[in-house]
């Protein structure tokens, strides 16, 4: 259940990374308080449909439910972040402002809402197919403390991040500013947190040490004989302790606990048991959590580096420019969700295929592993059989994250007769990971080699052109606004629309010196016959210079002198500015050698 999770909850994490806190909301609190009220009872409607009595009777038929329900839940939380502004409503939360991330973790608590409704509806269909009994509080406790393994990492580096950025310790703060320092500290502590993790996991899912006994001793046993170290055996109270499974926590031998559920260890006899450890025993022989490891932070900079590209891509689309004008949508939020839409299907891609595809082989080698150990398969088949039979008649039902129970057991008995069948198994995952690592090596030089200027230059001034088009809409009557579009529009060579803007805006503010001024350099620079007139250009640009002496404005007047032939005038003009504006005398000079070698 936690790995069906995994991708759902890693998407609300990049929900919650990628939304941004709008300036104004689209509707009132009280408003908006119904809306999400109604939505939710439709979503408790559609959960009760999902697990109607009679629907469920396999545990696949559970686990596709539960699935569906879960996509539910955060199609209905993105709504409460970009179409209902919950970020705003929860950024005004007490200590939101100096801490952001609590805003973030009000999110959490939002999305886990419709989470619990799930498992309140979900449960008696669990109990059916599982043959389980489980009280409605243990089971949406059980699976609360399950998930939040997933999420608590990414919240306590968030914290971090935070905290980092708030202490005003001069060589923190210049590390930080650094191209790799922000980087290396957060990697840093990342690692640390990785390592310590598994000693808060276990205290928060309640395990206590496996009592004394013969089991214990069996575990005991067979740890010294593989020369593990650990810091613990403890029994796993994973809902109620009837969860039929076993794991292994931790990458250093001091934070490493074997966990095993009461439910197992009464399923199990003796040597089955050790074949389940010697499974778990497997992972942490072959590097399996720190491979695990490697695959997270593989994603990070696929996703860096593929949003460079799209981000490009999005920036310099017309039809996305478009469609956004068209809805009437805040800029900074509509291309923070396109933005996000790539990675999101970049994240379900890697996840479900490309992760899944290593985690189904390491449990594959687990499997050897423990094969190896017993020298015999008929514990681990035995073991897998009994599962199989104990969750369900789950046998045939494979998954994103392992195999079927009975791919596993076929996979076994061939190893038993053609040994060559697990060393090429052994091969195959050591060669995917070789190229995987050429793959990341390559990505890393491509990060690194890609220009900081990338995203420059035309992208940003058709984003900043379509914010100031969304503050024209909100204000017409403001000639600032009118003013900045005419500028982006000459910077963008778009000169004819800027001619239009600057007209609507002088129209609203024929005094103003600033925007007397830009309009008469564009009049008198431009190379577009349509838009060019030195005329009316020299009439703004004396304007201009009656209104506000400046050495910028006196250069647009000495170029407007200039092209309308007045060439004494013009250098005049340029030696004003030069009196002006002493530090920009190189220029000013110049420009008054070119008016004097040149005639227009």
């Amino acid at each position: 259940m936690i790995y069906n999770n995994l991708i759902a909850l890693l998407v609300v994490v990049l929900l919650l990374s990628t939304s941004s806190v709008p300036d104004n909301p689209m509707l009132p609190l009280p408003g908006m308080g119904l809306i999400w009220l109604g939505k939710g009872l439709l979503f408790y409607w559609a959960i009760r449909r999902l697990y109607r009595p009679g629907r469920i009777r396999r545990v696949a038929a559970y686990l596709r439910a539960e699935q569906q329900g879960t996509i539910l839940a955060v199609a209905c939380f993105a709504l409460d972040l970009y179409l209902l502004d919950g970020k705003y409503y929860l950024a005004a939360a007490p200590w939101s402002k100096e801490l952001p991330v609590l805003a973030d973790l009000g999110g959490l608590a939002i999305f886990f809402t419709y989470l619990v409704l799930l498992w309140i509806v979900a449960r008696q269909s669990y109990m059916e197919v599982t043959d389980a009994t489980v009280s409605r509080l243990g089971f949406v406790t059980g699976n609360v403390k399950s998930n939040l393994a997933i999420l608590l990492p990414w919240v306590a580096l968030s914290l971090v991040a935070e905290l980092l950025q708030r202490l005003r310790l001069p060589w923190l703060q210049k590390a930080l500013a650094s191209p790799w320092g922000e980087g290396a500290i957060f990697f840093t502590f990342f690692l640390i947190l990785v390592i310590i993790f598994p000693a808060i996991m276990v205290r928060l899912w309640g395990c206590r040490p496996l009592a004394a006994g013969p089991a214990r001793q069996r575990i005991e046993g067979l740890c010294a004989s593989q020369h593990l170290r650990y810091r613990e055996i403890l029994s796993w109270p994973l809902f109620g302790g009837q969860m039929l499974t076993a794991g292994v926590l931790g990458m250093v031998a001091r934070f490493r606990y074997l966990l095993v559920t009461p439910a197992l260890l009464e399923a199990l006899t003796p040597q089955e048991l050790e074949a389940v450890v010697a499974h778990e025993i497997g992972h942490v022989k072959r590097f399996h959590l720190q491979l695990y490891l490697f695959l997270f932070l593989g994603f990070s900079l696929m996703a860096q580096l593929s949003a460079y590209p799209v981000t490009m891509a999005l920036w310099n689309s017309k039809l996305v420019y478009q469609i956004m004008l068209s809805l009437k949508v805040d800029p900074g939020k509509f291309m923070a969700l396109f933005s996000a839409v790539p990675v999101l299907i970049l994240m379900i891609l890697y996840f479900r295929f490309f992760f899944g595809f290593f985690m189904r082989n390491f449990e594959r080698q687990a499997d050897l592993y423990s094969c190896r150990t017993m020298r015999d398969i008929s514990p681990m088949v035995r073991v897998l059989e009994k599962l199989a039979w104990l969750s369900g008649n789950s046998r045939d039902l494979p998954s994103w994250h392992h195999f079927s129970i009975g791919q596993r057991i076929d996979f076994l008995r061939k190893c038993r007769y053609r040994p060559w069948v697990g060393r090429r198994h052994d091969l195959k995952v050591y060669v995917s990971l070789v190229l995987y690592g050429l793959l990341l090596g390559a990505g890393g030089w491509a990060l690194w080699r890609m220009p900081e200027e990338l995203l420059q230059g035309a992208p940003r001034e058709k984003f900043a052109l379509a914010i100031v088009e969304q503050k024209v809409r909100a204000e017409p009557q403001n000639y600032l606004w009118h003013q900045l579009l005419g500028d982006l529009h000459a910077q963008m060579r778009e000169e004819t629309e800027a001619v239009k803007h600057y007209e609507q805006a002088l129209a609203l503010a024929p005094e103003d010196a600033e925007l007397l001024n830009n309009f008469a350099w564009l009049l008198v620079t431009s190379d577009n016959q349509q838009v060019r007139n030195p005329e009316r250009g020299l009439a703004l640009a004396r304007k201009a210079a009656a209104a506000r002496e400046q050495g910028y404005i006196l250069d647009t007047l000495g170029t407007a002198l200039w092209r309308n032939g007045l060439k004494e005038q013009a250098v005049a003009a340029e030696m004003r500015a030069m009196a002006i504006d002493p530090g920009g005398r190189e220029y000013y000079r110049q420009q008054m050698a070119r008016f004097l070698a040149a005639s227009e």
